[in-house]
C-alpha cells in the first residue's frame, strides 16, 4: 500500500495541490485519507498565502469512493458507530464545499461513487476526454448518502433519480451535458487547460471570491423576497467599503493591472 495516502503542496504560484495517493486501490478512500484531506484543507483554507486548491489524483483514477474494506469492516460496529463514522465523511466534503478558496477537480481518470461526490463539491471541474463517472452505491446495497447534497447540486434531482438509481456510467461528455463537469479536454491538455484556470482565478480579488462563494451558497434556491434583496444589497455594499475593492477599482482606473 502506499505510504502517505494524499499529497500536499503549496507550488510559487500560492496554488495549494491535494494528490489523492492510493493508485494501488484506484484512489478509494478510507477513514485514514478522509482525515487527512479534511486536515489539508482546513490548513489551506486558514493559509493566506494559497489563493486556489486544485484536487487530483495519482495513477489511472481519480477516486473509485469509498474503499470497500473500509466499508466491510464499519458492517460490523454498532448503527451509532457507523453514523459518527458517516459524519466525518460529510465533514470532509463540507469543508470542500466551503473552502474559502476556489477549489477546482482535475479528473484525470475514472471517478466513482463518492469520487463524485468529491469533484461535486468543488467550483470547477475540468476532465479528460476519456474520464467516466458513475453512482454505483445501489450495485452494492448502499445509498449514496453524503455525497447526495452535493451531487443534487450539480446535476439536479432529475438527472440524480436517473444516474443514482441505474448506477451506470456515463463519459466525460455526458458529465459534462448534465452539470457534473464544466470542461472536457483531451488527456495532454488536461495540465495545461487548469493552469489556465488557475491564472484566471489568480486574477481576482482573493477576499471577492470568499464572499462570492459565501453569498452563493447563501442565496441558491431561495425566493427572491425582500430578505433576499436586502441581504445581496448588504453584501455588495461590504464589498463596495472593502480595502481590495477600493484597491483594484482605483488600479483599473488608473490602467494599472
Amino acid at each position: 500500500m502506499t505510504e502517505n495516502p494524499l499529497l500536499a503542496e503549496i507550488d510559487g504560484d500560492g496554488v495549494g495541490w491535494l494528490t489523492l495517493n492510493r493508485p494501488d486501490v484506484h484512489n478509494a478512500f478510507d477513514d485514514t485519507m478522509i482525515a487527512t484531506l479534511a486536515e489539508a484543507l482546513e490548513g489551506f483554507g486558514a493559509n493566506p498565502i494559497v489563493r486556489a486548491v486544485v484536487l487530483t489524483a495519482a495513477g489511472r483514477s481519480f477516486s473509485a469512493g469509498a474503499d470497500l474494506n473500509w466499508m466491510r469492516r464499519m458492517a460490523g460496529f454498532s448503527f451509532q458507530q457507523n453514523v459518527a463514522d458517516a459524519e466525518v465523511l460529510g465533514g470532509l466534503l463540507r469543508t470542500l464545499d466551503t473552502l474559502p478558496k476556489p477549489t477546482v477537480a482535475m479528473v484525470q481518470g475514472p471517478a466513482f461513487g463518492g469520487g463524485v461526490g468529491l469533484a461535486a463539491a468543488c467550483d470547477i471541474v475540468v476532465a479528460a476526454d476519456t474520464a467516466r463517472f458513475a453512482l454505483t452505491e445501489v450495485r452494492l446495497g448502499l445509498v449514496p448518502g453524503t455525497i447526495s447534497p452535493y451531487v443534487l447540486a450539480a446535476i439536479g434531482a432529475r438527472q440524480a433519480r436517473r444516474y443514482m438509481v441505474t448506477g451506470e456510467a456515463f463519459d466525460a461528455a455526458e458529465a459534462m451535458r448534465i452539470g457534473l463537469v464544466h470542461r472536457v479536454v483531451p488527456g495532454a491538455a488536461l495540465r495545461p487547460v487548469v493552469d489556465e484556470v488557475l491564472a484566471t482565478l489568480a486574477g481576482n480579488g482573493p477576499e471577492a471570491m470568499a464572499a462570492t462563494k459565501e453569498m452563493i451558497r447563501a442565496v441558491a434556491g431561495r425566493p427572491v423576497d425582500d430578505s433576499v434583496v436586502r441581504d445581496t444589497a448588504e453584501r455588495i455594499a461590504r464589498a463596495r467599503a472593502s480595502r481590495e475593492a477600493q484597491t483594484r477599482i482605483t488600479a483599473f482606473l488608473d490602467g494599472r493591472r
